[in-house]
């Protein structure tokens, strides 16, 4: 959001493997044909101790809010998957990542969503960080075990088994 008015976001429709169609959609107002999708990023924070950090959407962020859920957001027009999860990570938790530093972990369809998982392997002090309040309130490091617990308490968001076996494998790589 700009100083007060919302910000009208433009997305790319794409198909099953995330190409553009050359059509778009705009935000909250989506209309998808079978087939169509739009592109949505998650970014995985990974520390050296192998711990996962999360973060809690603002009280007033509609889907999910309130929830705890991974970084991430919808790509915009004309942006790739990569740029997206740079993006993203950079607006609500300040961290700076260069793209090389970024991987992809896979790629998921969910609902009307091409989903890619990406992670970044970095040691993080959350005391540095800066978050961006209209989206999110609170950050906090977790192992895999926390996670599994938090989502089956309904804490964090459930993506669904085989997304969280993505992120389990991850910790193993």
């Amino acid at each position: 959001q700009e100083k007060g008015r919302a910000v009208v976001e433009i997305w790319d429709i794409v198909d099953s493997d995330g190409v553009p169609t050359g059509k778009t959609t705009v935000r909250g107002h989506m209309h998808f044909e079978k087939g169509e999708y739009h592109l949505v990023v998650h970014i995985w924070v990974i520390d050296s101790h192998n711990r996962l950090l999360i973060q809690q959407r603002a009280a007033h962020k509609q889907p999910m809010p309130g929830e705890w859920a991974a970084t991430g957001g919808s790509a915009i027009a004309g942006e790739s998957s990569k740029q997206a999860a740079c993006r993203e990570l950079y607006e609500e938790l300040s961290i700076a990542a260069d793209p090389v530093e970024l991987q992809l972990a896979a790629r998921r369809i969910r609902k009307n969503a091409v989903n890619d998982i990406w992670y970044l392997r970095r040691d993080v002090a959350l005391e540095t960080l800066s978050l961006q309040k209209e989206e999110v309130s609170a950050v906090r490091w977790v192992s895999m075990q926390q996670l599994q617990n938090m989502v089956q308490t309904g804490e964090f968001h459930n993506y669904g088994s085989e997304y969280f076996k993505t992120i389990h494998s991850l910790l193993n790589a």
